[in-house]
């Protein structure tokens, strides 16, 4: 089982920027992926973007061109920063790690995008 632990989240106006953090430990798989989703009130979970263990990363339409995913120098640590945030932004972010034994999700973080 590997254990998340996300920080970043909280109030941003429209246009603004935010930084996202998620710290994995535990049974870490060499290989793996790691990502974030997002769940909004009333609506299902869903995909933001993603990054293997090589650098390949993938991106919800949505947000593909504003935000980026990246690794940590550790391997460990998974970075989401957002720019041009949208009101329709505004969910709980969730940090997932997958490996092909192991889908572990973090607690989550509010973001919330004001007009």
């Amino acid at each position: 089982q590997v254990q998340l632990v996300e920080s970043g989240g909280g109030l941003v106006q429209a246009g603004g920027s935010l930084r996202l953090s998620c710290a994995a430990s535990g049974n870490i798989f060499s290989i793996n992926r790691m990502g974030w989703y997002r769940q909004a009130p009333g609506k299902q979970r869903e995909l933001v973007a993603t990054i293997t263990s090589g650098g390949i990363t993938n991106y919800a339409d949505s947000v593909r061109g504003r935000f980026t995913i990246s690794r940590g120098n550790a391997k460990n640590t998974v970075y989401l920063l957002m720019n041009s945030l949208k009101p329709e932004d505004t969910a709980g972010y969730y940090c997932n790690y997958f490996d092909r034994g192991s889908n572990d999700w973090g607690q989550g973080t509010q973001v919330t995008v004001s007009s």
